[in-house]
């Protein structure tokens, strides 16, 4: 090998950082030009709950069935816990909902009576109703996968809407009202 041929191998491996960060570059560029779609398709939508009769999470408010859900009227199921911070931020907005006329009923997940009491008395308690999903088996069963998370159910007990995370915005607010109210007629 000459010396030339080693001088020129060089220079090409000089230049391979800068190919591997120019390539690094474009990559982040285009997934910040063109962001994913980001919305999640619930596949429970349309589909009936699952049959179920949660005790009451605590003393003073009735538990929940499927057939309370089942009843004629329309239901926003929010399934929260007092352990969860974003549960506390969207409180305002529940109590706004249930203000508007909407019957809010709670899944409280994995949650003590004495957590769940005091968590209402700190926020504010919105609901008619709260069931306690011990092992979150209604919770995963409706497509929930974390808390909080929020489900428009029509007076036939199926799933209309499904809103993922808090609920904080006007437009958040506005799609579960528009839901509410499609799933009313």
């Amino acid at each position: 090998m000459t010396a030339g041929a080693t001088q020129s191998g060089q220079r090409w491996t000089l230049w391979l950082p800068l190919g591997f960060f120019t390539v690094f570059v474009a990559v982040v560029l285009y997934a910040l030009l063109n962001p994913a779609d980001r919305e999640i398709k619930s596949a429970m939508i349309g589909k009936p709950l699952p049959e179920f009769n949660l005790r009451p999470a605590f003393a003073g408010l009735p538990g929940l069935s499927r057939a309370d859900l089942a009843a004629g009227k329309v239901h926003l199921v929010n399934i929260f816990a007092s352990w969860c911070v974003s549960c506390a931020l969207e409180a305002p907005q529940l109590a706004a909902l249930r203000a508007a006329g909407v019957d809010v009923v709670g899944i409280a997940i994995r949650d003590r009576p004495q957590d769940q009491a005091l968590f209402l008395k700190r926020n504010g308690n919105p609901f008619s109703r709260i069931g306690a999903d011990d092992v979150s088996r209604i919770q995963f069963e409706i497509g929930s996968s974390g808390v909080p998370e929020s489900f428009v159910i029509d007076g036939r007990g199926t799933i209309r809407y499904q809103h993922i995370g808090i609920i904080q915005t006007e437009a958040d607010m506005a799609a579960i009202l528009a839901a509410v109210q499609e799933a009313a007629r």
